[in-house]
């Protein structure tokens, strides 16, 4: 029934993929950061590659919150030019971004001691009004 459901609705069809196309995009971000070899845990001892994933999840986390913030950044200056941001142009951005970290690069790590600026999630500059969350 769940099968022919899939089949008959094509709203339903546009929400799993869109879903999936996430998932998938996760996957293949999380894939590109780890920083042991692959399949070198199974070798190791027991435990240490549940330690693994939890620690790529951690990764890729981090990175993807700081992405946002950085995008977050981007549209309000666009905002404060004058530009109109809508939620359909939010819609397809994506946090999964890889071409302009330097993974295996040199870092600075002189500035660690100064404070971040206050992180305010709340992106009032676009209207999210029309958006209608996608039913169950």
């Amino acid at each position: 029934m769940a099968l022919l459901r899939f089949l008959a609705d094509s709203g339903l069809r546009a929400r799993v993929t869109a879903a999936t196309n996430k998932a998938e995009a996760y996957n293949g971000f999380s894939a590109w950061t780890p920083v042991r070899q692959p399949g070198r845990d199974r070798r190791e001892r027991p435990g240490r590659a549940g330690k693994s994933v939890k620690w790529n999840s951690l990764l890729c986390n981090l990175i993807v919150f700081h992405i946002a913030i950085d995008m977050m950044e981007v549209i309000r200056q666009l905002v404060a030019e004058g530009w109109q941001v809508t939620a359909e142009d939010l819609a397809q951005l994506s946090p999964y971004l890889t071409s302009h970290i330097l993974r295996f690069g040199a870092y600075a790590t002189d500035d660690l001691h100064i404070p971040p600026d206050l992180f305010d999630p709340a992106l009032d500059e676009v209207d999210f009004g029309g958006e209608q969350p996608a039913a169950a």
